[in-house]
């Protein structure tokens, strides 16, 4: 299916957010609905990737769009919650 792909690479200032948000994005594969696109979710240390496959280039250039959006609300996120105190 794939004739293209792109991997998306997201640095974080520690392992514990960029966890947070690759289990927060991580739910969403698999679960939007194509048989243009395809993606997955990894991570390795402080560093989030999503490998984006696509049958074409507007299906690629979608998938881009819509996983950076999920990787932008999950980053604020964890941002806001790295920012409270946290409870005893």
């Amino acid at each position: 299916m794939a004739s293209h792909e792109t991997i998306l690479a997201f640095n974080y200032d520690d392992e514990r957010r960029a966890s947070v948000v690759a289990a927060s994005v991580g739910g969403e594969v698999g679960e939007i609905a194509s048989d243009r696109t395809r993606a997955s979710v990894d991570r390795e240390g402080r560093t989030v990737e999503i490998r984006i496959e696509a049958a074409d280039l507007v299906a690629l250039r979608a998938g881009i769009n819509t996983w950076c959006s999920f990787v932008d609300v999950a980053g604020r996120v964890a941002a806001l919650g790295a920012d409270r105190p946290r409870s005893a």
